[in-house]
């Protein structure tokens, strides 16, 4: 079962200490008490993005609207690609967008660039969050084919074209990581690297000497788990890393 999958917030009916869990696709399962809360935090740190920029357009009573999908992390990112999208495009009448952040998907803007409120940055957006993405930015160039679209026709022509450049763009699942420090001696060692092999944590840097450290990345619902073995190892000291 994929810690991706959605769990629905209802128990069976038939069996109250079981509990109801969709998996990516629509199956449906069912799985225990404990076993569901496992997956609902696993599923916690895991994010869907883009990996590279991709493209569409649609067309509408001559109006075009090109669409494009770019891998962001920051609004300073974001604020690098207007600029550049606004001077490469800067003869269209409009350049919309928006963009969602942070694994959460807590920090997300919707921009109309001049078109009537919510006929296109609200419509990108809503295409962004139809595909539970995050750390994404989609813009919408607009060159005007002379006839007017409407407030629903604006609507579906940007919803259109973000959905275009979305269709485009491979997608990823992400699982968003911790870093924690181990401090132990060299005689020990080898406890450390056997939990290191066993969990398969990434080693960021590491230094061995009489008195080694090794800096470990591994997704966050497994951090808690790691932590604890380290911290068995005899004199070992444990530090969470910045």
């Amino acid at each position: 079962m994929e810690a991706s999958a959605t769990p629905l917030k209802k128990r069976c009916k038939d069996r109250k200490d079981f509990w109801v869990w969709q998996e990516n696709g629509g199956k449906y399962c069912t799985v225990d008490e404990e076993s569901y809360f496992l997956l609902t935090f696993a599923a916690m740190d895991t994010y869907r993005t883009i990996t590279a920029p991709a493209e569409g357009m649609y067309t509408e009573k001559r109006s075009k609207f090109l669409a494009t999908a770019l891998p962001v992390s920051t609004v300073e990112e974001v604020k690098e690609h207007l600029a550049s999208y606004r001077k490469k495009y800067y003869d269209a009448r409009h350049v919309c967008y928006a963009y969602m952040l942070g694994a959460g998907r807590t920090e997300f803007r919707a921009n109309d660039d001049g078109e009537p409120s919510g006929t296109a940055g609200k419509p990108i957006l809503g295409q962004i969050n139809s595909n539970e993405l995050t750390d994404v930015l989609v813009l919408v160039v607009r060159y005007f084919g002379g006839i007017k679209l409407g407030t629903s026709g604006l609507i579906m022509a940007y919803k259109a074209a973000a959905a275009e450049a979305l269709t485009a763009a491979t997608i990823v699942e992400k699982t968003v990581d911790e870093e924690v420090t181990v401090l132990f001696e060299y005689p020990f060692m080898n406890d450390v690297m056997r939990i290191v092999k066993e969990m398969e944590p990434e080693i960021v840097r590491q230094s061995f000497d009489m008195d080694c450290s090794m800096t470990l990345r591994i997704r966050q619902s497994e951090m808690a788990t790691l932590r604890a073995k380290l911290g068995k190892v005899e004199k070992a000291r444990v530090v969470r890393s910045d």
